[in-house]
Parts: structure tokens; C-alpha cells; sequence
């Protein structure tokens, strides 16, 4: 494989970012080497600086739910670019994409969007605050939830304690507001809302957690979440930054049956440009200004460009029947790896999305604590001979992995190729 140009590109990038990169995971630190310099993307590979081609189950980190470079998305950034790149004022693609999300969202009466999922995550949890006129939230450790500062927090000794922070610059006393539990622990849960229920405004979850792995939850525990928010007052948030419009049409809340009282979206809604967006029920977002109290707003916030591409985005997805479509590709991308897998690690998928753990404990983790530290170090050996192979997987061992609706069975078999001789070259 040539690096060449990448290195000399890394090189002049770290003269001027941190780390040479935008955001930390593509540095490559979790799993050694040089990152990559995409040039060019087009359906399910991407080829870099230096002419290497590669089969691509990043797809920037899931946005891209019909590949890259969609036909009919990019023909609808270049209409929209061609009326204005942004007016800061409203514009009709915002209202056909809104009609979208509430019609698909179980729940979903009102939606306002923004620029990324971390903004539309701290807006939802400023309504949540607004609405119940309590401080407090509870996450679960494990769940990502972007990088504002109350959700940069981690467990504090004991089941269900104030949380302190995991991040520099998060100060203790902010940290001491977010109450954090472990995932599918009733009892942590329940001592939780025992001890903090009436101080509440909401609990936050990532109802398909992926972004420590993926940790798929029960549908008992999700259930009892929300049976414990309605009897304390505490409001609901799915956090579906990942899961939203990628695992069903109405997202983890359709595949689950459980109807929150708020949601987040980002990633497939803007196909590929930054959107984000919160919504829920009617009485609970009339809370935003210029409606109520809750301070909101965004210069780019619906922004022309980027509502055209979610919108031809799911107008494709709906017309093809996308879901079902990734469904079956997933069904496919299982037969062809498990039992090249076998006996040294595990396909989690749920939908399009899919996670290589690299340890054959059953039942897979459903929790973060559960994850088997060594598979982070073959993850590690694997993934740069992956590359050296035309596979790119996300380079972390603790990122999960999409499909599209441009993979093909050929790419799958190439995959499972790949893999079969890359863990031959590395087995453990």
C-alpha cells in the first residue's frame, strides 16, 4: 500500500492542528500508523492521495446511508448551491425535510434543525431543563452523546453516583448536575431514580448504543427506563444521532416500540452536509424560543444546502425501500464473516450497522465495562492488515462499522477475503 503522500500530508497537518486532525479518532492513535488522506469518494470505495482503493465501512461515521456521492444527493447540493449557499432565513427545504421527520418519528410533532448532532443534543437537554424546571440529567455510561460539556462525564464510584468529568476543561460542579448508570443494570437504574427521581429533567440514552462498541440494549431495559421517567416527570431522550433513519424510518424508537418524549437526529438526515435536528411532543418544544423560554438558535440552522441533501436522501431511501434493502445486505455481510469469525471474534449487527469484537464471550457486551480489553489490541493488528488489503474499517476498536446502499455482494465477498487472509497474517 502507498502512504507517501499522506504521510507528507500528515506531517504538514500537524504543523497546524492538533494532532494534524478535526476531530480526534481519525489521528489513527487507537490503532498505529499514518491516517489517510481521502481524494475521492464514489458509492462504496474511496480512493486516497496516494491511488489506494479501498472498500469503505466508515461512511463518515454513518451519514452516508446511500453511499458516497450519491447521484441524486449531489444533483440536489449543486440546485440548491446554485439558488444561494445560505440567507439565514427560512427556506422551503426545510419545511419539506421537517414534514419528513415528523411523519417517520414516532412522537415527533415539532422538529427544529441545527448544525450537528453535539448541538442538538445540548439543545434538547436546555428544553428538558426548561419544561420540568429541574438541574439534573442521567446518562449511561457508555453512551456518546457529543462533546458538550455536561455529557463529558463518566461514573463516580457506586451504582448510580454524580458523575465527574472525563474531559479536560469540564468543571467538577457541572459534572455533579449529570448522574450516570451503567447500561443494562435495573438495579443501578432504579437506585438512581430512587435517590435523584425528583431532581430529574430528563434521561438520556442512545437507545442502540454505538459508540463504544455496539451494545445492544434489551427491550425490558429500555422499557423500564421509561416507565421510570414517566412515574418521576423526568422526559425521555433517544439520542438517534446514529440510529435515526438508519435502522428503520422511525428509527430505534420504531424498532424497539418505545416512544420518547424528545429525540436527536443528525447524520442521515443531512446525507453527508452538518445537520442535526431535536423534536418530540407538541407541549414540551413550544418551550423554544420565540415560542417560549428555551434559548435556541443557529446562523446555518436549516440552511438550503444541507436540507437538500437530507432530503433527497430519504426521498431515495423511501422510494427504494432502503431499509429493508440494508436489512438484507446486513443478513449477507453476517453469512460471509461469522464463520470466518469463528473462534476468534463476533459480528454484533443491528440493521446497517455492525460492530468486529474481537472476542468470542457469549452473549456479546451490552455494557461498557464488559468490553474484553484485549480485543481493542487485536482490533488494533487487524486493522492496518485490513488496510493493507483495500478493507477500511473505522480506526478505533471501539467504533462500529455501516453499510450503504451502494455495497454489493461483490463487496462483501472481497471483505470477507480480506479478512479471511488478514487473520491468517495476525491471528492471535
Amino acid at each position: 500500500m502507498r502512504i507517501a503522500t499522506s504521510e507528507a500530508l500528515y506531517r504538514r497537518a500537524c504543523q497546524l492542528m492538533p494532532a494534524g486532525v478535526n476531530s480526534p479518532v481519525r489521528a489513527f492513535r487507537a490503532v498505529g500508523g499514518t491516517p489517510i488522506f481521502y481524494r475521492q469518494g464514489q458509492g462504496s470505495r474511496f480512493t486516497d492521495v496516494d491511488g489506494n482503493t479501498f472498500v469503505d465501512y466508515v461512511m463518515s461515521w454513518g451519514p452516508l446511508i446511500l453511499g458516497h456521492a450519491h447521484p441524486e444527493v449531489v444533483e440536489a447540493v449543486k440546485k440548491a448551491a446554485e439558488r444561494g449557499l445560505s440567507f439565514g432565513a427560512p427556506c422551503e427545504a426545510e419545511v419539506a425535510l421537517a414534514e419528513k421527520v415528523v411523519a417517520s418519528y414516532p412522537g415527533c410533532e415539532l422538529v427544529r434543525f441545527v448544525s450537528s448532532g453535539t448541538e442538538a443534543v445540548m439543545a434538547a437537554i436546555r428544553v428538558a431543563r426548561g419544561f420540568t424546571g429541574r438541574p439534573r440529567i442521567l446518562k449511561f455510561e457508555g453512551c456518546y452523546h457529543g462533546h458538550s460539556d455536561s455529557l463529558l462525564v463518566k461514573a463516580g464510584s457506586g451504582l448510580a453516583t454524580f458523575g465527574t468529568p472525563s474531559s479536560g476543561g469540564v468543571p467538577a460542579a457541572l459534572a455533579e448536575l449529570t448522574v450516570v448508570v451503567p447500561l443494562d443494570d435495573e438495579q443501578a437504574l432504579e437506585e438512581a431514580f430512587a435517590r435523584y427521581g425528583s431532581e430529574l429533567a430528563c434521561a438520556i440514552i442512545e437507545p442502540i448504543p454505538a459508540n463504544a462498541g455496539l451494545l445492544l440494549q434489551r427491550r425490558e431495559f429500555l422499557a423500564r427506563l421509561a416507565d421510570l421517567c414517566r412515574a418521576s416527570g423526568a422526559l425521555l431522550i433517544f439520542d438517534e444521532v446514529i440510529s435515526g433513519f438508519r435502522v428503520a424510518r422511525g428509527g430505534a424508537a420504531q424498532v424497539f416500540g418505545i416512544t420518547p418524549d424528545l429525540a436527536t437526529f443528525g447524520k442521515v438526515i443531512g446525507g453527508g452536509m452538518p445537520v442535526g435536528a431535536f423534536g418530540g411532543r407538541r407541549d414540551i418544544m413550544e418551550q423554544v424560543a420565540p415560542l417560549g423560554s428555551v434559548y435556541q438558535a443557529g446562523t446555518l440552522s436549516g440552511n438550503p444546502v444541507a436540507m437538500a441533501a437530507g432530503l433527497a436522501t430519504l426521498q431515495v431511501l423511501e422510494r427504494e425501500a432502503g431499509w429493508e434493502k440494508l436489512e438484507r445486505l446486513g443478513q449477507e455481510l453476517e453469512l460471509a464473516l461469522l464463520p470466518i469469525l469463528s473462534g476468534r471474534g463476533q459480528l454484533v449487527r443491528l440493521g446497517s450497522i455492525f460492530w468486529l469484537y474481537l472476542d468470542t464471550a457469549s452473549p456479546a457486551p451490552r455494557r461498557f465495562d464488559a468490553i474484553a480489553p484485549h480485543a481493542a489490541e487485536r482490533y488494533r493488528a487487524l486493522h492496518r492488515a485490513l488496510l493493507e488489503r483495500g478493507v477500511y474499517l473505522a480506526p478505533s476498536a471501539y467504533e462500529v462499522g455501516f453499510l450503504s446502499l451502494a455495497h454489493t455482494s461483490d463487496d462483501l465477498a472481497f471483505t470477507a477475503q480480506a479478512l479471511q487472509q488478514a487473520l491468517a497474517e495476525v491471528y492471535w
